[in-house]
């Protein structure tokens, strides 16, 4: 598998239903149906972070998607970034499939502080 085909991939493209996004959208499924209301909503970001990574991995798979999302989920804290934040269109030009973290966005400094949650 080459990385260079990651680059080009867009949020309009068809995604597949691989294995791997398949069962991290099952995941994802159940944390929101079992977990979620039980924990009531405490994040600080739209989407929510387990959105945002059920996106992120239906749109870049669960490898990459999957380290957007945790990322996402690291900076859902009191001391972390909170607002508007969508999934990129693309991915990052550094990302490569054996540096998977270089797709994600490990502080808020892209977030627009009008956005804002909190």
């Amino acid at each position: 598998m080459c990385g260079h085909h990651a680059h080009s991939e867009r949020s309009d493209a068809p995604r597949r239903k691989t294995p791997g996004r398949l069962v991290g959208g099952a995941l994802i499924r159940a944390y929101q149906l079992v977990l979620s209301p039980l924990m009531g909503r405490q994040c600080r970001h739209l989407p929510t972070c387990s959105s945002y990574t059920d996106e992120a991995i239906g749109r870049y798979g669960l490898w990459a998607g999957g380290w957007m999302g945790l990322a996402r989920i690291l900076r859902c804290n009191p001391w972390g970034s909170s607002g508007f934040d969508p999934i990129p269109e693309t991915l990052d030009p550094a990302y490569r499939w054996w540096r998977p973290w270089a797709a994600a966005r490990w502080t808020g400094a892209h977030i627009d502080p009008a956005t804002r949650l909190d």
